[in-house]
């Protein structure tokens, strides 16, 4: 399909001038070549071919522009010719001449003539006639005529001819730039190309690319700039005319399922914020299963913990990444109580693992209640977590005294793009019902009970389980159902966005035994949700998902029961399952809202059944055309293949003939009925109504190929198979997937091009990478215009429409990216722009994965004697057709060899890397009705063989296909070498030997003992090759060959070692042996065991056509020429590479630590050297133990090596033990793969790069002037801060008056400094982390503000208006943004005491902190002196456990040096070259040397735990040679980050004692002590390398003091030397403080102080400026090792590649014949020094009253303060009680005193104690400083009540208020905006803080404020001026001055009685005391009224 356009003349031109023209189609544009000094005709005569992909619509126009060229200017614009396509499209040919418009539009008289043709897809348009255009000669005769324009190139600038003048003619270049199109890559660039060998098979399809120089030679003649050039893509064209073949994949074996090695790292730090009041919280950390806790803090919601938690894991990845990590807080558990839950948090394993370097570093977890929806957060633990899989290394951001002020809100522990407020959703998952399930009877009962009812029930009782966020929920049991339906949901409450990311669904059969799963389905959240602006939230369905699994032959234990439970690739279909997802965020205000996150289980309404597609009839071909390398355990029984798609054409369910649900046409629509596939005949018009599915081969007995494989006679008759099969028709999906998945595979393809050119060094590979980036951008905006735009589709889903919608917008983006990028990508920004090329690629790759399956994965068996041996599994999208061929599947209708492999676990290690059979299968699918070509990619020339039923019927499918047209082939393989291939014998070598198979043929080199890098130079011949098919096509399309290599073993089978697969180049019999095709060059393949690669081969593959005249035409071989390898042909001339003579000189140091072999120590051991057949051996070392350095250091030996450095062979490296009697024993070997690190290249005179003459003075600024940044930024006027800066002293006396004029803290100016006595090499230390933080600040902003211009450069290009990936970055500038100002408070608070500074000494002298190994640094001092490792033993067979480490024998060291022949004079003329050390001039003797050893070691940090209570108790152990110091006694309690601060010496002598090992041991009471992790140095190189690593050189020499100079030699005597060795001229000393080296000269001061500050003249600081600066000195000049402390990994045997902690040290050298360095630094840890703080609580106000007044109802409280410091709560002081306090005010006058160790520089308090009664000795702990003051309310019957809290930090808390009325919520909220104190500077403090709590809505409140003062003393000082506790003796305070009222009152009755009831209600009591008198008075009367009356009247 293309469009082909012939641009003849353009004729009426004006003028003279050289002239271009442009043509543009669909946005690719061709130029021409340039027509000079052309009057007023031009005379083009190009051809242009589009290949186009869609047909092209009649409104599409052709643009041709011309120009005037101009080789300096921009090209003129003559004019312009537009053509509408309409009449192309429906005539296929026209002819056209037609004048040209200019820029205005208006008709010039310059006119111009073409011809376009068109081919469209269908073949519409008239048929394709091989004749070329009407008139023009022909110019492509190649090939029988197929159209060689197809495999073109589309080069921006492309055209036929290469180098054409005008005049020559245009054949001949056009011919040569065609016969270049059946080569590799870059073919027409080659230098020996290497390319992976997994694209090797496009060899035949790739189009020339032109030579490089060619192109800048256009590009100059067209004014094109070299930078805008592109290179367009191997396969930008539609490659090959009959592209009938696909790519195989190369790698094998399955990785999915196997367990691997993983570490969950958890460091708890603190929690803050926790709410509740005085709790006393717990962290529980699980992990999967695992639980571990925290210890327990008492009252306190600000828990600092710092513990430090490790889990490992043996599981695979799935698995693993799929486990949760919960973190809760539990409220006062203990042993009897399980405490209370205050809140938790949960991530799965996989989100931390896709973090950059797999961890979250300090980073804040959100904590809610799960119980409880609408109570928001509960609080934050602040935390680090880690995951390492094996090889893994974890950088860990330096810990140093983290005094950052830690912001919450922007360290939140979230993956970016997660909002920190995360709602809480409803996940609701619907299962509506599943089909064809397996026939599960595998109970014996089950069959006991069939035999004795004679019921035939379902034998299974499905139901589905489903697992998110470590919940489970079920639905109900379907009993004896094959068919179960449910419709019912499952709902699931989880916070949103999730962090966790995959959704397990699970079919399970309930059984009274145990549930097994029948099958499993993940799905992917991110797959089916977008976060972007116009992203949409995850929903699925309603759609079926398919589930694969184990196989269906039912055994009682099936041994694949893992594939069911999702682990590994499944081996077949097991069941589908309809579904569907949809997500709804909770409103928690709403009341009726249930707040319980259970899981719940709910019906829910069906679906209708039309809802997931319309039923289509599916029809499945294939045909078997190849079945060879058969394993030949199963070669001796008959072997068939069986396909099935779904459960369609599986033999076993008895269900070949699959029932099928389906609605009448006729009846009403709910009728469903099974029938059986026969009577479907009511399909009308259906042609093959009769036709019955045949899913199997025939039965065929194997024959046999060779001793290891057997082939299927399949040679012209070729079975095939066909199954129909009904699904729903939702092809769409697979389309859309189709077309991005060939766009990444495009791109996936050029990427490699591009790192291959690389690789190779081939020239401008940033060309090629334009070339990807503009078919990227042209595939993406195809796949815009292609996507299936119909929406309204009744059983589209939402996932459907929304997934098409942010897939659009995605690939627009994408594509305008990569415009962008285009024009970006240039030499020097092209390996970054590499890296953002990849990730395009994975976004691709995610992008077109689908996650609502349709048709089920077609699985081809292949089966022995009925058993089932090995699978392989095929898409279905891969297969699928389509019209449009983008759409198509990329290997439908095409050949394809397929590998089979062993099931499940079987195939795991050596088993799977052996192929079980390969196969070319072609395979199409497709709509049942779209089956006309469905034999159409075959190739060609065979007959249809049908069944009877079958015969006549047209588009009747074969049973068998019979090829008529055979070809014959010579087959030619020219093994040349193969290089770093593996060790597979204990020597560590192997005796390899190549087996290369081509169809049913195969043939082996021979075998080379002993080698990894075999040179066979052999040509392997395959005579009479017989290939089935045209033969056009076998040019284009040959078969694969594949390349075995394999290890001979005397005994035994030969083990395979690693295989690569080769497309041949093809000679037809009629075409010539001639360049540029033939002879074909080596090219490197690269060879694959298992997943991991193997090493490379380096060979050509010819396939030659013999024609009718036999052999003879073929061109001759030449006979074999060796005549002692007898009958071996070599490879001949033409192919085999060029050489030259080399020499390579050896440089022979010594043997280290070589260990037995077959337990007897090496004794005498010597050095073979081998490269390319010739070799050299060292001297003979005598005795190892006494000596291991070789006497004679320097030998070489002369060897032809190919002048390409690529093609360079290995060089070989072995040590041979001599034992007695001649015998040789091999010790171990190494093969250096590439020279090229050795080749020695003769320096270019011409380009000096040091200018000898004039002098040149070095700029000698200080290194890099990072404190001096203006700390100075934005200090209020009221701060309080005070910032060092270095800064000069003027300036200093200018700010300290500005300071003092600007208010604020003025007095603090003033502080004393402390001298020079108080600063020690800690002082240095700390200094030194902060400038190494601030360096790695400084470049993460440097980086991120580049990211953010370029971001800034695109953003102009492309409106980011709709960009998904806007919402993220913005994000993140606006996090950066609201980083900046916490960033200058942190500098505002960095008023560090550690660092004063004396008046004449500005700043700290620094030394260089290293957060890796020193050797990293300096290339491991490999210098001139390398180490090889020698290894011997195979590599293991499951290359996960056999790490390189364990099979190292022993170490070589020496060098090489590779030069061609002979040598450039000027270099042996040189003054003192010795020609016994040749290239190896000024190396030091090897003699035995003592040297002093001095190791520091200053700290470890993140240890792994060695104890069951997660911690260590880690001690310092030490190896030299024989010196072995365990440091036992001061091991330091537990503690993972010990400070050690230790020094040790040690003598040792090397060579033979050079390895330095200090390892950290955890000391046990009992038993032995365990290795935590240990770090090896080699002293020997470090003492040896030009970086003079023996001292560190340091800033500043200094004669007295902390940093007193170290190394035993002074600067200036370290000068000379190292300027007599390099033989630089000086050093110089002048006048004014100058000196010369070279023609360097530096500056520097001049006078130095001693101790009692006498001045004194000395050159040391001017030889130290040049030391410092030795890298700028010409020719000597490398980077002196600075004074420094490097932090190394800790590593531990058993578990390899996993770091166990750091270690930070350093190690000085001092050889024992110079003179004695002075003592070892001191730099034990430093001791804390002991405070005192005296706390005085004077009053209390506005405390909230609690209490109601039993009597009066009155609130009043009693208060009490209650204070103590973090880590000392058992301390703590109460004051006493201020009862009845009625206004919230109370009295105390109280003094808390508590004393305490505090460490200035770490800013942290120490306490030791015990951690329980059962501890063995003291823990220490470090704990920030900081004061917490209580307020309470006390009861007396019950527990006191809890009012309000602060918490100061006594290095920066706010400053009290002057009055109880100024004191406000804001002292505690707003704190950055407030001025800080530090009690450590200020001494003492006095004014009112608030007390706050949370109210019942978790907002703070202040509940009190209280007046405290605060008063700090050192020991020292406390000690003299002593004071008493609370209010006593000495310095006693007055009593408060409280109310009458505070009183307690069941002690004072009278006293209350007086206060409650006289005051308030004395004139009430005064009444009723009356009314009392009164009533009894009146009771008294009443009472003796009828006495006295009666007495009265009785007379008295």
């Amino acid at each position: 399909m293309a469009l082909l356009l012939q641009l003849r003349t353009v004729t009426g031109l004006r003028g003279k001038a050289d002239r271009i023209a442009k043509a543009v189609f669909r946005g690719l544009s061709f130029y021409t070549r340039v027509l000079e000094n052309c009057e007023d005709e031009a005379r083009f005569d190009e051809t242009f071919r589009w290949p186009v992909a869609s047909n092209i619509d009649g409104n599409e126009i052709l643009e041709i522009q011309v120009f005037n060229y101009s080789k300096v200017f921009t090209n003129r614009l003559i004019g312009t010719f537009q053509m509408v396509l309409q009449k192309v499209v429906e005539e296929g040919q026209v002819e056209v001449t037609d004048t040209l418009i200019d820029d205005n539009n208006s008709a010039i008289q310059t006119s111009i003539s073409i011809e376009i043709r068109y081919q469209a897809l269908d073949g519409t348009v008239g048929a394709w006639n091989d004749k070329e255009f009407l008139e023009t000669r022909s110019v492509h005769s190649e090939a029988d005529g197929t159209h060689p324009l197809e495999t073109d190139s589309l080069l921006s600038s492309h055209r036929q001819g290469l180098d054409i003048s005008p005049g020559k003619s245009n054949q001949p270049s056009a011919e040569r730039s065609f016969r270049r199109a059946g080569k590799g890559v870059f073919s027409a660039m080659k230098l020996g190309k290497t390319r992976p060998s997994k694209d090797d098979h496009r060899k035949q399809d790739e189009p020339a690319v032109l030579e490089a120089e060619d192109l800048d030679r256009k590009a100059l003649l067209q004014g094109l700039e070299p930078d805008t050039i592109s290179l367009a893509s191997v396969t930008a064209v539609t490659t090959n005319v009959s592209n009938k073949r696909s790519k195989p994949d190369i790698k094998m074996e399955p990785s999915a399922g196997r367990p691997m090695d993983y570490q969950v790292s958890i460091t708890i730090i603190e929690a803050r914020q926790l709410v509740g009041l005085n709790m006393d919280p717990v962290v529980c950390v699980e992990v999967g299963e695992e639980k571990k806790y925290t210890s327990m803090k008492e009252s306190t919601n600000c828990p600092y913990y710092n513990e430090y938690f490790v889990f490992d894991f043996h599981v695979p990845p799935d698995v693993m990444f799929d486990k949760i990590i919960k973190l809760s807080v539990i409220h006062s558990k203990n042993l009897l109580r399980s405490g209370t839950l205050v809140g938790s948090f949960k991530m799965d394993v996989g989100t931390v693992y896709t973090q950059p370097e797999h961890q979250f570093y300090h980073k804040w977890a959100i904590l809610s209640d799960p119980e409880d929806l609408t109570a928001g957060l509960k609080g934050y633990l602040k935390c680090d977590i880690a995951v390492v899989g094996k090889g893994d290394n974890i950088k860990t951001p330096h810990k140093a005294n983290e005094t950052e002020e830690d912001d919450i809100e922007g360290n939140l522990l979230l993956p970016d793009g997660v909002p920190p407020e995360r709602q809480w959703a409803r996940f609701y998952i619907k299962i509506y019902r599943a089909e064809g399930l397996p026939r599960m009877n595998t109970s014996i009962m089950a069959n006991v009970k069939k035999a004795l009812i004679g019921e035939n029930k379902d034998l299974v009782d499905p139901y589905v389980q489903v697992v998110f966020a470590g919940q489970k929920g079920k639905t109900s049991i379907q009993k004896s159902s094959y068919e179960p339906l449910w419709n019912e949901q499952i709902i699931f409450t989880e916070m949103f966005p999730p962090l966790c990311r995959r959704i397990k669904i699970q079919i399970r059969d309930s059984d009274k035994v145990n549930d097994v799963a029948i099958g499993t389905h993940f799905i992917d959240l991110r797959k089916i949700s977008n976060e972007g602006d116009k992203g949409f939230l995850p929903t699925f369905g309603p759609a079926w998902v398919n589930m694969y699994g184990s196989t269906r032959n039912y055994t009682l234990m099936d041994e694949h029961q893992e594939l069911n439970e999702g682990l590994g690739e499944g081996v077949s279909f097991r069941a589908r399952l309809l579904m569907s997802l949809a997500v709804e965020i909770l409103d928690t205000t709403n009341p009726e809202i249930n707040s319980s996150t259970e899981v719940q289980v709910e019906q829910a309404t069906s679906v209708a059944d039309n809802c997931t597609g319309k039923m289509e009839e599916f029809f499945l071909f294939g045909a078997f055309l190849e079945a060879t390398m058969i394993d030949r355990k199963i070669g001796d029984k008959p072997i068939n293949f069986e396909v099935t798609i779904g459960n369609y054409g599986n033999q076993i369910d008895g269900m070949s003939k699959p029932i099928l649900r389906r609605k009448k046409e006729g009846g009403d629509g709910n009728e469903e009925e099974s029938e059986l596939l026969q009577n479907s005949s009511e399909d009308e018009g259906d042609e093959d109504g009769e036709m019955v599915s045949v899913s199997s081969s025939q039965p065929m007995k194997p024959l046999v190929t060779d001793r290891n494989y057997f082939h299927l006679p399949y040679f012209e008759k070729k079975p095939c198979i066909y199954i129909k099969s009904w699904w729903q028709d939702q092809r769409c999906r697979l389309y859309n997937a189709n077309i991005m998945d060939k766009i990444a595979d495009k791109l996936e393809e050029g990427l490699n091009d591009v790192q291959e050119m690389i690789k190779t060094e081939k020239p401008h590979p940033e060309r090629r990478l334009r070339g990807v980036l503009e078919e990227l951008s042209s595939g993406c905006l195809h796949f815009v215009t292609l996507a299936d735009k119909d929406q309204h589709h009744s059983s589209r889903t939402r996932l459907d429409r929304e997934r098409l919608k942010s897939c659009m917008r995605e690939l627009e983006n994408m594509g305008q990216q990569a415009t962008t990028l285009r024009s970006q990508v240039k030499k020097n920004t092209m390996k970054d722009k590499l890296k953002l090329v990849q990730n395009f690629l994975q976004k691709l790759r995610f992008l077109a994965d689908e996650p609502q399956h349709t048709i089920p994965d077609v699985f081809i068996w292949m089966m022995s004697n009925n058993k089932r041996i090995a699978y392989a599994r095929v898409p279905s999208k891969d297969i699928l057709y389509s019209i449009v061929d983008e759409e198509m599947g990329k290997d439908c209708a095409k050949v394809k060899t397929i590998f089979l492999k062993l099931p499940g676990k079987r195939g795991f290690g050596p088993a799977g890397w052996t192929v079980q059979a390969k196969m070319e299968i072609y395979l199409w699918l497709g709509l049942n009705k779209q089956r006309k070509d469905f034999l159409s990619g075959l190739p060609c020339g065979f007959e249809e063989k049908k069944t009877a039923r079958g015969q006549n019927l047209a588009s009747f499918p074969p049973i068998s296909l019979l090829y008529t047209k055979k070809q014959v082939f010579q087959l030619r393989a020219h093994m040349y070498q193969a290089r770093s291939l593996f060790a597979a014998d204990s020597s560590g070598l192997s005796d390899p030997f190549a087996r290369v198979f081509f169809i049913s043929q195969s043939q082996c080199t021979e075998v080379l003992n002993e080698t990894l890098c075999p040179t066979w130079d052999q040509l392997l011949v395959f005579d009479n090759v017989e290939l089935y098919g045209e033969a056009h096509e076998m040019r284009d399309d040959p078969p694969i060959i594949v390349i075995e290599i394999y290890d001979q073993d005397t005994v035994g089978k030969a083990d395979f070692m690693g295989r690569t697969f080769a497309k041949p180049v093809v000679k037809m019999s009629d075409e010539q042996y001639c360049p540029p095709r033939f002879p074909p060059q080596l090219e490197y393949y690269q060879i694959y065991r298992g997943n991991s690669t193997a090493g490379d081969l380096l060979a050509a593959f010819e396939l030659l056509q013999i024609g009718p005249g036999g052999k003879s035409d073929l061109p001759p071989i030449d006979g074999p020429t060796d005549m002692d390898r007898g009958p071996i042909l070599p490879v001949p001339l033409g192919i085999r590479p060029v050489l030259s003579k080399y020499r390579v000189e050896v440089l022979f140091w010594g043997l280290r630590d070589l260990k037995r072999v077959n337990l007897a120590q090496v004794d005498r051991p010597r050095v073979d050297i081998e490269c390319a057949g010739r070799g050299v051996q060292s001297a003979l070392i005598q005795n190892y133990k006494k000596n291991p350095n070789f006497s004679t250091l320097v030998k070489w030996f002369e060897v032809d090596l190919p002048e390409n450095e690529l093609l360079h062979p290995p060089l070989n490296i072995r040590v041979v033990d001599c034992r007695a009697f001649g015998r040789y024993t091999l010790v171990g070997s190494h093969a250096v793969s590439s020279l090229r690190k050795f080749i020695y290249r003769p320096p270019d005179k011409k380009a000096q790069h040091w200018n000898m003459t004039g002098e040149i003075v070095v700029n000698m600024e200080p290194e890099v002037p990072i404190k001096k940044m203006e700390t100075m930024v934005k200090l209020e006027a009221n701060s309080d801060a005070v910032v060092k800066v270095d800064v000069s002293e003027e300036e200093k006396e200018r700010k300290k008056k500005k300071k003092k004029g600007g208010g604020g803290g003025g007095e603090e100016v003033e502080e004393e400094e402390p001298d020079d006595s108080m600063l020690d090499w800690w002082s240095k230390y700390f200094a030194s982390i902060e400038t190494m933080k601030e360096q790695l600040r400084q470049q993460e902003a440097a980086a991120a503000e580049a990211e953010e211009k370029e971001e800034m450069e695109m953003a102009e290009e492309i409106k980011l208006d709709d960009s998904p990936m806007k919402g993220s970055k913005a994000q993140a500038k606006n996090k950066e943004k609201f980083k900046a100002p916490k960033d200058d408070k942190r500098k505002k608070q960095q008023s560090v005491p550690e660092f004063p500074e004396k008046k004449n000494k500005p700043r700290i002298d620094e030394l260089k902190v290293f957060n890796k190994e020193l050797e990293t640094e300096f290339d491991s001092f490999e210098d001139w002196l390398h180490t090889f490792n020698l290894l011997r033993g195979k590599i293991g067979d499951n290359d996960d456990n056999a790490t390189e480490e364990e099979r190292i024998v022993g170490r070589f060291k020496g060098s090489i040096c590779v030069y061609k022949m002979p040598l450039p004079d000027d270099i042996t003329k040189e003054a003192g070259y010795d020609p016994n050390f040749g290239m190896f001039q000024g190396i030091p003797s090897n003699d035995p040397i003592n040297v002093l050893v001095r190791v520091y070691v200053v700290r470890a940090t993140d240890l792994h735990p060695a104890d069951i209570n997660g911690k260590a108790d880690p001690y310092i152990a030490i190896k030299l040679g024989k010196t072995d110091i365990k440091d036992k006694e001061n091991y330091i309690s537990k503690q993972l980050n010990p400070v050690f601060g230790k020094s040790f010496d040690i003598e040792a002598t090397f060579p033979m004692e050079s390895m330095l090992t200090v390892a950290v041991y955890d000391w046990d009471l009992v038993g032995t002590d365990d290795l935590i992790g240990e770090t090896k140095i080699d002293l020997e190189n470090r003492y040896y390398s030009k970086h003079r690593a023996t001292c560190g050189v340091s800033q500043t020499y200094s004669i007295h003091g902390y940093n007193i100079w170290r190394d035993p030699m002074k600067p200036s005597q370290i000068l000379s030397k190292l300027c007599k060795d390099g033989k630089v001229d000086g050093p110089h000393y002048g006048p004014g403080g100058r000196v010369k080296v070279a023609n360097r000269v530096f500056t520097g001061p001049t006078e130095i102080e001693d101790e009692n500050g006498q001045k004194k003249q000395t050159d040391e600081h001017l030889a130290l400026a040049v030391l410092r600066h030795w890298e700028d000195i010409p020719w000597a000049g490398c980077k002196l090792v600075p004074e420094h402390v490097e932090t190394r990994p800790l590593l531990n045997p058993d578990k390899p590649g996993i770091e166990q902690g750091r270690l930070e040290m350093w190690v000085d050298m001092f050889p024992m014949d110079m003179p004695a360095p002075g003592p070892a630094i001191d730099i034990s840890p430093r001791k804390p020094k002991k405070y005192e703080l005296r706390v005085i609580v004077w009053n209390t106000d506005e405390v909230i009253l609690e209490d109601d007044d039993y009597f009066t109802g009155e609130k009043s409280s009693d208060i009490f303060v209650r204070g103590w410091l973090k880590g000392q709560q058992e301390d703590k002081q109460d004051t006493d009680v201020h009862y009845h306090s009625l206004t919230g005010e109370g009295n105390f006058n109280w003094r808390y005193i508590f004393p305490f160790d505090y460490l200035m520089a770490e800013e942290k308090i120490v306490i030791s104690k015990k951690e329980s009664m059962f501890s063995w000795d003291e823990t220490e702990y470090k704990i920030p400083a900081r004061l917490t003051l209580q307020v309470w309310d006390a009861d007396h019957f019950s527990a006191d009540d809890f009012l309000g809290a602060i918490e100061l930090d006594l290095n920066r808390f706010p400053r009290g208020a002057k009055t109880s009325k100024q004191c406000s919520l804001e002292m505690v909220t707003n704190e950055a905006e407030l001025p800080m104190i530090s009690i450590f500077k200020q001494k003492r403090v006095k004014g009112w803080w608030p007390f706050v709590a949370r109210d019942e809505n978790d907002e703070l409140e202040v509940t009190g404020k209280v007046e405290a003062e605060l008063h700090l003393l050192t020991a020292e000082e406390a000690e003299k001026s002593p004071a008493g506790l609370a209010r006593n003796e000495p310095d006693p305070l007055e009593k408060p001055n409280r109310p009458d009222t505070s009183f307690i009152w069941f002690l004072n009755p009278l006293k209350s009685i007086k206060y409650l009831i006289c005051t308030r209600y004395k004139w009430l009591i005064i009444k009723i005391v009356l009314a009392l008198l009164l009533l009894v008075m009146v009771a008294l009367f009443l009472y003796s009224m009828p006495g006295y009356m009666v007495k009265k009247l009785l007379g008295a």
